[in-house]
């Protein structure tokens, strides 16, 4: 299953999609310049072969729930989210309030 739906952080809107795998769970919360999702997201892919896209992200491990990820310290970041002050171990909604 599939799900999708508007949240919001400090009165900034995003989007928190949960997809529900065999075994695991794809978990994402996106705003309009940036996004955090669980341990499916390859920072190293993005960081080196997709580096000129500038992509702002980072991950968390371990979660299972759009709640946790929220809450959850990010495990690594992207090179454009260290270059705005976002870094390992930044709270996820935290993170995402610095991609606004």
């Amino acid at each position: 299953m599939i799900t999708m739906k508007p949240i919001l952080i400090e009165g900034h809107p995003f989007t928190a999609i949960s997809v529900q795998l065999p075994k695991t769970n794809f978990l994402a919360v996106t705003g309009e310049n940036g996004y955090i999702m669980c341990g499916a997201l390859d920072v190293a892919l993005l960081n080196e072969k997709l580096k000129d896209r500038r992509i702002l992200a980072g991950r968390a491990v371990g979660v299972r729930t759009i709640e946790q990820l929220l809450e959850a310290p990010l495990e690594s970041v992207t090179l454009e989210a260290e270059s705005r002050g976002i870094v390992a171990g930044t709270v996820g909604k935290d993170a995402l309030l610095k991609m606004m």
